[in-house]
């Protein structure tokens, strides 16, 4: 089994989170929406950001680990996770503009902060971390600090009158403005940098994988429990929300996503999950072109209007539609690269032209 193939069915798990975070809250009516299993629907959907964030964290690690290993230069591999991460903040302004294009949304919501804003800008952050920090030490002393920093101070940016001389548009990076956020980069960048801490310990370490693993599983389970326990205890801030703002939540969150790691490597010595994988191999595509189909003009006669059993049967369906759209677009792909690879070998036996 590959070191990475369990990640990418995690990562093909968070896509089926996302789809069912969309279609239940798109299309599920009003009066089901008290409902217990309507409640517990949103908690299984409240994983599906923080996964995505935790595992770009996790990949920009592995990812700057093997070019480290390739020779490449410390500065090298930090501009180029910086390109790549101002790849995916252009992208999050090409996201809005589809929509706009598509479903008539305002030209205001062009500077709407959603989950890829707050990923490109963790990653352009997380790339000068590593300029910073070239040796694994300095990387966990950075990357854990951040972490916790950003989740503790997370209900003291949101209270603080401190922010409210900057532009809207600015403001919405830092905390939930109405109509203008999705996302936030606190507490949310810090699911990010938490998953830059395990990426960073999977690299260090790939020959001891099972030992990693078990420590792994454990530290996740102590974050975990850490974070439920302290819930119970008197706040230490006077306004915070806990499903929102709440430092115990983010640990407790923090902690499952970490314990899933070794939870997927010890499944996928048993089981490939080659769907799953790809599904996370096509995170992307699938985040691209789903949310316009649920929340936009081609599905908008199914918004609000189906009961709650429904709407998971209507998600399913989707989940499968999409997926064979992934295989599709892989087999077109396939058939271009087998085509292009044809022609080049066809050039190289051509004997040259006499002069």
């Amino acid at each position: 089994m590959s070191r990475l193939t369990h990640l990418d069915w995690l990562r093909g798990l968070a896509v089926l989170i996302m789809i069912e975070a969309h279609t239940i809250d798109s299309w599920t009516r009003v009066a089901d929406r008290k409902s217990d299993a309507y409640q517990w629907a949103t908690v299984v959907a409240g994983f599906g950001a923080p996964a995505f964030l935790f595992l770009a964290g996790v990949s920009l690690m592995l990812a700057a680990g093997g070019r480290l290993r390739r020779g490449l230069t410390p500065v090298e591999v930090a501009r180029s996770a910086f390109r790549r991460g101002l790849w995916i903040f252009a992208l999050a302004f090409l996201f809005r503009l589809q929509s706009v294009v598509i479903s008539g949304a305002s030209w205001q919501s062009m500077l709407k902060v959603d989950i890829l804003n707050i990923m490109g800008i963790s990653m352009m952050a997380g790339a000068l971390s590593l300029a910073i920090a070239p040796t694994l030490s300095r990387r966990m002393i950075v990357f854990i600090g951040l972490t916790v920093a950003v989740a503790m101070s997370t209900p003291l940016i949101r209270e603080t009158p401190l922010l409210d001389g900057l532009p809207d548009w600015l403001e919405a990076y830092l905390r939930p403005l109405r109509g203008r956020t999705n996302f936030t980069l606190v507490p949310w960048a810090a699911f990010f940098t938490g998953g830059c801490v395990v990426g960073a310990c999977l690299d260090a370490w790939p020959a001891e994988a099972r030992r990693l693993n078990l420590w792994l599983a454990v530290a996740g389970a102590s974050v975990a429990l850490a974070g439920y326990a302290t819930s119970f205890l008197p706040p230490l801030y006077r306004e915070v929300s806990f499903w929102t703002s709440s430092p115990t939540f983010f640990f407790l969150r923090l902690g499952i996503l970490t314990l899933s790691v070794p939870a997927a490597y010890a499944l996928g010595r048993v089981w490939e999950g080659q769907a799953l994988q790809e599904f996370g191999r096509a995170s992307l595509f699938v985040y691209w072109i789903h949310v316009e189909l649920v929340y936009g003009l081609p599905f908008a006669f199914l918004h609000r209007r189906l009961s709650f059993p429904m709407a998971l049967l209507a998600f399913t369906l989707f989940a499968l539609a999409l997926f064979g759209l992934v295989r599709l677009k892989n087999w077109v792909q396939q058939g271009r690269s087998t085509q292009t690879g044809s022609v080049l070998s066809a050039l190289r036996r051509t004997p040259a032209r006499p002069q």
